[in-house]
């Protein structure tokens, strides 16, 4: 038993060596983690040790599952919360627990919602009603008044989708717009819009979404991507007997 002690106690001393020039992080948890340190040598290490530590979900899950153990953990968690980790912590660092369902654009560094518009659905020329969950036979336009969006950005492009239940930010369809007149139009192929799992559209834009919180995606698109008028469109519609079937886009001009 003595030997063993005396053993983990020469091993906290050269790993306190090891890592007295650096600040413990991620890297260097998972590292001692892999090298087959002991739980009590590597929480001594986070109690004594500076230490910047990314806390979100993804994070302590992808350390979890590279064999880091509960307890390890707790600790980085316990640290975390103090009072040496809050101060290194940017101050207007966003909740995104606040952030209503939408889209954002970064806007000299905060994050600020885009304005939503009313789309208006047609199908052959004519605006009509969309049966619920109908598949429209043919092509189905999308119409939004206005000839611009009030929303200009340029580069470098960051977008963020706030989602509700049971969505990603890949739920919404990014499509080109073309002025025609005091509006902005696009076209869709039957399913497209209506069904994000099929169909095809034309003026269609794919993006990348990456999760960064719950329900809170970070939008990283085209570095290709032209300047004009684009809208992100939300999923659901809303059915008129009067004006056929609404929905909501977050509509933004590039400039480039």
């Amino acid at each position: 038993m003595r030997i063993v002690s005396l053993a983990g106690g020469l091993c906290l001393a050269l790993c306190g060596l090891y890592y007295a020039q650096q600040e413990l992080n991620n890297e260097s948890i998972e590292k001692m983690a892999k090298s087959g340190l002991g739980d009590d040598v590597i929480v001594s290490m986070i109690q004594s040790q500076p230490g910047k530590y990314n806390l979100t979900p993804d994070a302590m899950i992808s350390l979890k599952a590279d064999g880091v153990s509960n307890t390890v953990l707790a600790a980085m968690a316990a640290k975390g919360g103090s009072a040496t980790a809050q101060s290194a912590a940017p101050a207007n660092a966003p909740s995104f627990d606040d952030f209503d369902l939408g889209v954002y654009t970064m806007v000299k560094s905060e994050w600020i919602i885009v304005p939503s518009e009313q789309v208006n659905w047609k199908t052959g020329g004519v605006l009509k009603t969309i049966a619920t969950d109908g598949i429209v036979k043919g092509d189905v336009n999308g119409h939004i008044k206005g000839a611009q969006s009030q929303t200009r950005v340029n580069s470098p492009l960051k977008f963020l989708v706030k989602t509700q239940d049971g969505q990603e930010a890949t739920d919404f369809q990014l499509v080109r717009l073309h002025q025609k007149s005091n509006a902005r139009e696009f076209r869709t192929m039957t399913g497209g819009v209506f069904h994000s799992s099929g169909g095809a559209t034309r003026d269609a834009v794919n993006f990348e979404q990456k999760r960064i919180a719950k329900h809170t995606y970070e939008i990283t698109l085209p570095v290709t991507l032209p300047p004009g008028e684009y809208a992100f469109l939300a999923p659901g519609r809303t059915q008129s007997s009067t004006s056929g079937a609404t929905g909501k886009a977050y509509t933004f001009h590039f400039t480039e």
